[in-house]
């Protein structure tokens, strides 16, 4: 994959030195996410930070109509949740799982403490919110001004690097996410993105396991983002 989609920010605890790390460790408290659980929601006040182990988080808001736009995806090695205590501000978004996940929860006392104590730390965490807004800020711009189509090719690019899984042997990517979601990422109705996906496979850009895609043209699809 060309590094222009390399947008994972994934493994910033491993970056940290082990001094660093214990203190994170002594302060989590870890439990299982069911698939579709509310992490935290638009409008509440935070009271920690979460750092994912395993599984995927969809972070959206939601329009006036009850549509949902999904903005961001977090995958294992990312820390979440943070940026709203960090202003002092309540969650302006809300994050669901995709799939069943492993959490950490960081409560707001020791997260602030381990700031203080931690420069690596801090460091890391600015340069993963950096980039966490530098790709909600050029998906945005990117997908007002495309096509449906555009924006399905954009959105299945950015979701296969978000489901790698990094191992060495790895043979391919499957991108497992429902069609429902996959629509609110790409801002269309389910139907609409069904065509596309259709058209996709019959152009063999895609092939499809069920509700799972693997990408199988990244050149030519990379061609219909428009996106270079």
């Amino acid at each position: 994959m060309i590094s222009k989609f390399t947008f994972n920010n994934q493994y910033l605890f491993d970056e940290l030195p082990e001094y660093d790390k214990n203190l994170l460790l002594k302060a989590m408290k870890t439990k299982n996410y069911r698939k579709d659980e509310a992490v935290f929601a638009d409008g509440t006040k935070p009271n920690g930070i979460y750092y994912l182990n395993e599984g995927k988080i969809k972070k959206y808001k939601v329009d006036n109509d009850g549509r949902e736009q999904i903005i961001y995806i977090y995958s294992s090695g990312e820390f979440f949740g943070y940026s709203a205590i960090l202003s002092n501000e309540s969650y302006g978004d809300t994050t669901t799982t995709l799939e069943n996940s492993v959490i950490s929860f960081i409560p707001k006392d020791s997260f602030l403490e381990i700031l203080d104590q931690s420069p690596v730390f801090s460091r890391l965490l600015l340069k993963s919110l950096s980039h966490e807004f530098s790709v909600m800020a050029n998906l945005i711009a990117v997908l007002s001004h495309r096509t449906v189509r555009e924006r399905a090719a954009l959105s299945l690019l950015i979701l296969h690097d978000k489901y790698k899984t990094n191992a060495p042997h790895e043979t391919e990517v499957l991108i497992s996410l429902s069609r429902v979601d996959l629509a609110n990422m790409v801002g269309t109705a389910r139907e609409t993105l069904a065509r596309i996906i259709n058209d996709f496979k019959q152009e063999k850009l895609i092939r499809t396991e069920g509700r799972k895609i693997k990408i199988t043209d990244f050149k030519q699809l990379i061609h219909i983002a428009n996106f270079y």
